[in-house]
């Protein structure tokens, strides 16, 4: 079936569902308070479901349930003398399973007094006041143009910058994209996407299924001492339980993928979640006529054993299968060529397992954290995509990283103070085999090795934090230590002392200014690590070390009393020892926004650079039926360039402007618009030497002369996104059919590109080898005609979905 075929049979399916009879079956809130520490629970606390009459209050159990509400999304609030209220936004309610809102409370100081401190509608840890934003499920689902993938809600958010339309990959307040760290329920997980660029952490599309996320924690700054090998962000997504009352599911159709979602108890002390998805990319890719065929399978599963109320063991799982294949018969346009050109055959695959202990105390608990994660990616590639002889080989590369991870931590809670420590261990494996002839405007290059490396990794960390003046003043002060086996240089770990110091002061009840600052360390990729000449690894010979960042940050925040935030933040940062490129003379900071592999060469710990600028943010959670976010930065990302001076960073977007703004209507109505405005980021223009056909009959692509590194600005970008939901809710199964467009603009992000200027048919479509403009001089001096293109995906991408809840 045609792709616009398929559009308007979703258009017709929607309309018909218009017509469907729904019945009057009523909707249930059920969960549980406890003791945020000791997870003993709480009975006798009070439970409100905002904006309606329905409350009631736990029993003895600390257990609660809500009966006949109608299916919608709800603010529910707990509360209990002596501890700080807390509220779960946004939960939905539907006839299909009941709604579970958990709630973990904190002891207050007074607790001999009746005294109820009114929590903020936004999270803020006394470890991280500051750059702390977090994402519930429904702003994930709804928002326009996000498709359910959270990296690309994420970019909704100040300090957020995207290289390409096309690709995850997130500039965090202007560092690269290999600067963020993930977590997934205490687990770490090195990439979030399929189709990752080893080395950096961004790829077309996201991993994770959002129907296992109750919430995400995006750290922009202030990361807490638990957190470490971070620069610019770390992502802590927390993950529901399955249903303990019965089996469910939930069905999912996209424009681009299929997938499901399974769910319910196994026994009375375990709940699982389990979910696989598929993608069509492929077909429909082949029926656009594109010329790359992506397919994509992914798997994540949760397992949660509640042994007794001290202890509970929680399994989980993530991975994928990815091949990249390559349409041939797609070549009738330059855009098509060039990409047949240039794409390699790249299949993929990555898993993250790991298991998840936790015992609890009166005052404290432990976690204990084990678990393994593997990626293997191959890359190859061939002159003219011409497999028949291995003369035309330009690429054949094969690498894959392993960790196996411990990390054991306390968390201690003593009337006003709170302390948090813990040890972490890893033992990692790198391998890599890579062929591949290459043109620099330095000259041509054969690079053929194999190289295989181990190493420990450990670290420690402390933080200790306390409430005082009647919890107005909240400071927190941390450290952790890292180092590894790798090298003398790294495995000191006194080299990688990381404090960090955070303020909270309430000016008002709900005006506040909040303060972090701290010393960050980050290992440098293994693809760095691991290059290896003469048997020799190069760059351990090198001298490579962690690379360190300074990070400053302060705001002021104001929280109205009608669920919405406006705060302003100023951040500086600074970067030493970045590892620098040698092959090509260039900082690796300026790379990862792209398909392939980085920091595959040799490389020395010597460039500095910088980034500072200034966030705003105004946020209405869901309110009388609106919700929305105003958000600018105003920001500067400079690196020293291979002559030690301060240049634009290829992620250097002065201005970011992003409006979102949604209204949920009548009968299960919601529609979202969202804009986006971005300055153009830096690029390199190429050098003289890409037009040799000897280059290009190699490379396929020009050659970017870094002697004038990023002295040239691409064309800003504006899009725009919409959505429109629409959802019934039967006796014992719900449905939601959506409408998301993207970029109806036609605007996209993207670079200048070369390619051959090759003569027309009568068709117009190019034709030949491309045109040699001096065949008669000497083969080394002969040129090709060469043009510019810009890859940017400019194209309108409208997608209709369909999910099934039962």
């Amino acid at each position: 079936m045609e792709f616009k075929e398929i559009q308007k049979a979703g258009l017709v399916l929607m309309i018909l569902c218009l017509n469907i009879g729904l019945s009057a079956q009523q909707g249930i809130i059920k969960g549980i308070v406890k003791d945020a520490i000791s997870n003993e629970p709480i009975p006798f606390a009070n439970i409100l479901v905002l904006g309606t009459d329905f409350g009631t209050t736990t029993d003895l159990d600390g257990a609660y349930e809500i009966n006949n509400l109608e299916p919608g999304l709800y603010n529910v609030r707990a509360s209990y003398i002596g501890y700080n209220e807390a509220t779960l936004y946004e939960q939905q309610v539907t006839n299909s399973k009941p709604a579970e809102a958990n709630f973990l409370l904190e002891e207050t100081i007074e607790q001999l007094e009746e005294v109820v401190v009114k929590a903020s509608p936004f999270k803020k840890t006394e470890e991280s006041p500051v750059s702390l934003r977090t994402i519930g499920v429904a702003e994930i689902q709804r928002n326009p143009g996000g498709n359910r993938d959270i990296s690309k809600v994420v970019q909704s958010l100040p300090g957020v910058t995207t290289p390409a339309s096309f690709r995850n990959d997130l500039i965090i307040r202007g560092g690269a994209p290999n600067e963020n760290r993930f977590y997934l329920d205490e687990v770490e997980v090195p990439n979030i996407n399929h189709f990752a660029t080893q080395g950096a952490s961004g790829g077309p599309v996201g991993l994770i299924n959002v129907n296992f996320i109750r919430e995400v924690d995006f750290f922009s700054g202030a990361f807490p001492a638990n957190r470490g090998n971070s620069l610019s962000s770390v992502f802590n997504f927390q993950q529901r339980d399955g249903r303990s009352d019965r089996l469910g599911g939930t069905f999912m159709v996209g424009a681009s993928d299929i997938g499901f979602t399974l769910e319910g108890p196994i026994g009375e002390k375990t709940s699982f979640l389990f979910s696989a998805r598929r993608s069509y990319l492929q077909f429909l890719f082949e029926a656009l006529e594109l010329p790359f065929l992506p397919t994509y399978n992914d798997f994540q599963a949760k397992v949660k054993y509640k042994i007794n109320q001290k202890n509970e063991l929680t399994f989980i799982g993530l991975g994928a299968v990815d091949q990249f294949e390559l349409n041939l018969d797609a070549n009738d346009t330059e855009e098509q060529q060039f990409l047949l050109d240039q794409l390699p055959v790249s299949p993929q695959w990555n898993y993250t397992n790991g298991l998840v202990y936790k015992h609890f105390r009166e005052n404290s608990y432990w976690t204990f954290v084990l678990s393994r994660n593997m990626l293997n990616n191959e890359s190859e590639k061939y002159v003219g995509n011409d497999e028949s002889s291995e003369d035309n080989l330009t690429l054949r590369y094969k690498s894959q990283e392993i960790e196996n991870k411990l990390r054991i931590e306390n968390t201690l809670r003593i009337g006003d103070y709170k302390f948090n420590f813990g040890v972490g261990y890893q033992h990692v494996k790198y391998n890599n085999s890579t062929f591949n002839r290459i043109f620099t405007s330095a000259g041509a290059q054969t690079i053929d090795y194999a190289s295989n490396f181990a190493m420990n990794k450990y670290a420690a960390f402390a933080q200790l934090s306390r409430k005082l003046m009647e919890e107005r003043l909240v400071l927190s002060l941390g450290a952790r230590l890292d180092a590894n086996s790798y090298s003398d240089e790294m495995n000191n770990p006194l080299e990688q002392f990381s404090p960090r110091f955070s303020l909270a002061y309430a000016l008002t009840e709900r005006f506040s200014f909040n303060f972090n600052t701290g010393i960050y360390y980050q290992l440098p990729p293994y693809t760095v690590l691991g290059y290896e000449e003469n048997g020799v690894l190069v760059n351990k010979e090198n001298g490579i070390k962690y690379i360190r960042n300074n990070h400053l940050v302060a705001g002021f925040e104001y929280n109205t009393a009608s669920n919405s935030k406006i705060s302003i933040e100023g951040y500086y940062k600074y970067y030493y020892d970045y590892p620098f490129l040698l092959r090509d003379s260039l900082t690796l900071a300026n790379l990862g926004g792209d398909f392939g592999v980085i920091g595959n060469e040799p490389t020395i710990s010597r460039s500095e650079g910088r980034s500072y600028g200034l966030e705003f943010l105004l946020q209405q959670r869901l309110y009388k039926g609106f919700y929305g976010i105003a958000a600018y930065t105003l920001g500067w990302s400079e690196f020293e360039d291979k002559n030690g001076e301060m240049l634009p960073s290829s992620w250097d977007a002065r201005h970011i402007v992003n409006l979102t703004l949604g209204k949920r209507f009548g009968k299960n109505w919601e529609a979202g618009i969202a804009w986006r405005y971005q300055s153009g980021l830096p690029r390199t223009p190429f050098s003289d030497a890409s037009s040799l056909v000897l280059n290009w009959d190699v490379n396929g692509r020009g050659i970017p002369n870094y002697n004038r590194l990023n002295t040239l600005r691409n064309d800003a970008s504006n899009t725009i996104d919409i959505r429109i939901d629409k959802k019934w809710f039967f006796d014992k199964w719900s449905l939601n059919v959506y409408l998301d467009v993207e970029n109806i603009t036609g605007n996209g992000v993207g670079n200048e590109q070369l390619i051959l200027d090759r003569p027309l048919d009568e068709n117009e479509i190019p034709i030949g080898e491309g045109v040699i403009i001096n065949p008669n001089a000497p083969l080394e001096a002969q040129r090709y005609d060469l043009k510019t293109i810009n890859d940017a995906t400019g194209t309108v991408l409208p997608s209709i979905g369909i999910m099934v809840e039962i």
